[in-house]
């Protein structure tokens, strides 16, 4: 290997993310492939010295060898598993019918034309054939084996004839599913439905299907809400048994139980949660303690008492892995007997609790912390806004107590930033709706001090949790758990982002993870109240890696932890019913648990969660082009918020979303620069960049396709967006 390949992988080593880190060593291997490596060897290779940093050449090696890239040779030794011209990877479609094959295996996506398909669909894992390369092209492939499917059913409107029907897909599908006559299921035309796909002939097409389950009527708020779920293959209700299952919980404690556990009956405690919750995960409690220190209690829903493993309320608590916020709706993870019932602090009743509880001083520095199941009964029930007022005014029920905890939560939050944490406070779009379900006015939640009180002492009892059965002693290994990780940003991306705000006369560190951190904060800091705040927020965040659940801890880069989990929100996170198990388990003394198990099980989350957030942006992006059906015709003043080859995205200033084609801007041809976020006119040199002020007319709305369309409108005069404030 050259020497000057070598100087520049350790000139990067200090950025790796994880998913770069495993292209690099699969590029290393490449180059050598008959030669093994163990991890010493590829940290040497790459300039890599840090402890943080090798440990995460451990876990690429580990699960590329899991995923079948590399073959493990014994004493902690791998080689590149060799397969001639072919790679496995995910197949990506595009919305202009070609599609894109990402694979750990190949340094570059691979093109797939329309005709090489062989019937793949965007999520499926495949097996392309790799053709030989082309000078100045990109590397193309065609997909000649589907390995695993990503999904089998699809929602969409029925179009029905005499004896047959085809189901049009919602989303980029590129194909149309045939219906038999027999397999219709009662459906009308026009009404929207689940199609499976049970056979796809070489040769046909499109694919043969049927109906399992009518939706109702195409328009339909219901409707309309419950076909975003089917598209994610998220359940809408609980089966029959499940219900059951949950109504014959008792409601009443045993006293048997209450004997085995801490009594926190006779301190002071309370919830602070949004005005509409009915699911209260988590209490506070604070009491003075003789030498003046505080004990606060974090205290949260015991649900593993409840919901035991093997039982069908786990099964199906594990299948859902979340509950799904909609525009208008919860999907809970657990049925209403237990999410809103027996499991939720409510005020003035006995639950029970597992609870992180610690002895503070008033700096907010953490003493002593006890682990454990125990009772409470909440005082009082806040709102937000409740607690809010007192913050502001200092006076209120429990006074006293909410300003001595936000004064902590304050100092824990600035010790949190001073050592690394990233400041992303992003405002999040809401819609008032009336009874029907059409949305009336949008207006903004901001988080306030109140929010930033319970999210402060959250993240402590998640930190100490990790930490209690992470950080192990001299060379005992660790015992499997489930941790909350954050990979490090990808260099490329903060490379294209630092050079794009510098057009700000701005910029960020990228000489170490501590160093982006820090000059980040700065950059978020400064830009506040500023036009281009939202586009440089927006364009920070994409250039960081997406948390995650697994048991291979690397850490977590955007709160700067060394260990973290998810141990506070049981009622609507199964990895928190996970690691209440396994914390009890390992307090008592147990032996660890398959980590093959969890770290599948911990996939399955991070996957659901995927799938919900996607639903829930769904349903928004559904609820702003319904919202502005009744304002086509209208001009906007907007801002450039996505640059792509086929159009330019704007944001209004209500944080509504729509496209302008790149064929309507009709002045020019224009040309798509991709690294510095614009396009160009070939003959004007006009330019339309990231963040530039433009005036929009509203054109058309496809609410099938939750799609908003503008025009240019440069010369009339804006209207006020109408929202509530």
């Amino acid at each position: 290997m050259s020497n000057k390949k070598n100087k520049k992988r350790a000139k990067q080593s200090a950025t790796y993310d994880k998913k770069n880190l495993k292209k690099v060593i699969l590029s290393m291997m490449y180059e050598d492939q008959a030669r093994s490596f163990n991890y010493k060897q590829i940290s040497s290779n790459l300039g890599i010295k840090d402890a943080d940093s090798r440990q995460l050449v451990t876990i690429c090696l580990e699960e590329l060898h899991e995923n079948g890239y590399v073959d493990k040779q014994g004493m902690g030794k791998y080689r590149l598993k060799t397969r001639g011209g072919y790679a496995v990877g995910i197949f990506d479609l595009q919305s202009k019918g070609y599609a894109y094959v990402r694979s750990e295996e190949v340094d570059t996506p691979v093109y797939i034309a329309s005709r090489n398909m062989m019937h793949a669909l965007s999520g499926d894992k495949v097996k392309v054939h790799l053709f030989a390369r082309r000078k100045g092209h990109d590397l193309e492939g065609e997909i000649v084996e589907v390995i695993e499917r990503a999904k089998t059913q699809f929602v969409g409107t029925v179009e029905l004839t005499k004896n047959y029907a085809f189901l049009v897909p919602s989303g980029k599908a590129t194909f149309d599913i045939f219906i038999p006559g027999d397999a219709l299921n009662g459906v009308l035309t026009g009404q929207k439905a689940i199609a499976e796909i049970t056979e796809w002939p070489s040769n046909a097409k499109n694919p043969v299907g049927r109906i399992i389950e009518v939706l109702g009527d195409k328009g339909d708020h219901n409707t309309e809400m419950h076909a975003i779920l089917a598209e994610y293959e998220l359940p809408w209700k609980f089966p029959s048994k499940v219900e059951h299952a949950a109504e014959k919980i008792p409601d009443e404690i045993p006293q048997s139980e209450i004997k085995n556990r801490r009594d926190f009956r006779g301190t002071t405690t309370f919830t602070i949660d949004p005005a509409d919750a009915k699911d209260f995960d988590d209490a506070l409690s604070l009491k003075k303690l003789d030498n003046g220190n505080w004990e606060v209690g974090v205290h949260i829903a015991d649900v593993s008492f409840y919901v035991r493993p093997g039982t069908i309320l786990d099964e199906e608590a594990y299948s859902r892995a979340t509950s799904v916020y909609l525009v208008d709706r919860v999907v809970p993870m657990l049925p209403e007997k237990l999410s809103n019932g027996v499991c939720s602090l409510r005020p003035n009743e006995d639950k029970l609790c597992f609870s992180a509880v610690f002895e503070m001083d008033e700096n907010g520095d953490v003493l002593g912390e006890w682990f454990g199941r125990t009772l409470i009964n909440s005082d009082r029930r806040f709102s937000y806004e409740e607690a809010q007022e007192i913050i502001e005014s200092g006076q209120g029920e429990l006074a006293s107590e909410v300003l001595t905890l936000n004064g902590l939560a304050v100092k824990l939050r600035e010790r949190r930033f001073k050592e690394g944490a990233i400041a992303f406070d992003r405002v999040e779009i809401k819609f008032e709706i009336d009874e029907k379900g059409k949305p009336i006015s949008v207006y903004f939640k901001e988080s306030k001090d109140a929010h930033k009180l319970i999210e402060e002492f959250m993240l402590l009892a998640n930190k100490k949790v990790a930490e209690t059965i992470g950080k192990v002693k001299g060379k005992q290994p660790a015992k499997t758990f489930v941790y909350r990780i954050h990979d490090r940003p990808d260099i490329e991306k903060l490379e294209n982002f630092n050079n794009f705000i510098h057009k700000f006369g701005l910029g960020i560190q990228l000489v170490t993870p501590r160093a982006i951190a820090a000059s980040m904060n700065n950059l978020l800091t400064n830009i506040k109240g500023k036009k281009e705040q939202n586009i440089v927020e927006m364009l920070a965040i994409r250039a960081m890696a997406k948390a995650a659940y697994s048991t291979r801890n690397i850490g977590h880069y955007g709160l700067a932890f060394e260990h973290y989990t998810h141990f506070t929100s049981p009622i609507r996170r199964y990895p928190d019913v996970m690691v209440h198990r396994l914390l009890e388990r390992y307090l008592d003394g147990g032996r660890s648990v398959d980590s093959v198990k969890y770290e599948e099980m911990c996939r399955h989350s991070s996957d659901m969660e995927t799938r919900a957030a996607n639903a829930e942006r769904s349903s928004v992006k559904y609820k702003q082009v319904e919202f502005m059906q009744d304002h086509v015709g209208e001009v906007y003043k907007g801002v450039i918020s996505g640059v792509t080859e086929f159009g330019l995205f704007v944001e209004l200033e209500n944080k509504i979303e729509g496209m302008i084609p790149m064929r309507e801007i009709g002045d020019d041809f224009y040309i798509f620069d991709e690294n510095n976020y614009l396009i160009r006119g070939r003959h004007t040199n006009r330019i339309f960049q990231l963040g530039d002020e433009v005036m929009i007319k509203i054109w058309r709305t496809n609410l099938e396709r939750k799609q908003l369309d503008f025009l240019l409108a440069e010369k009339e005069e804006p209207r006020p967006v109408r929202r509530k404030n």
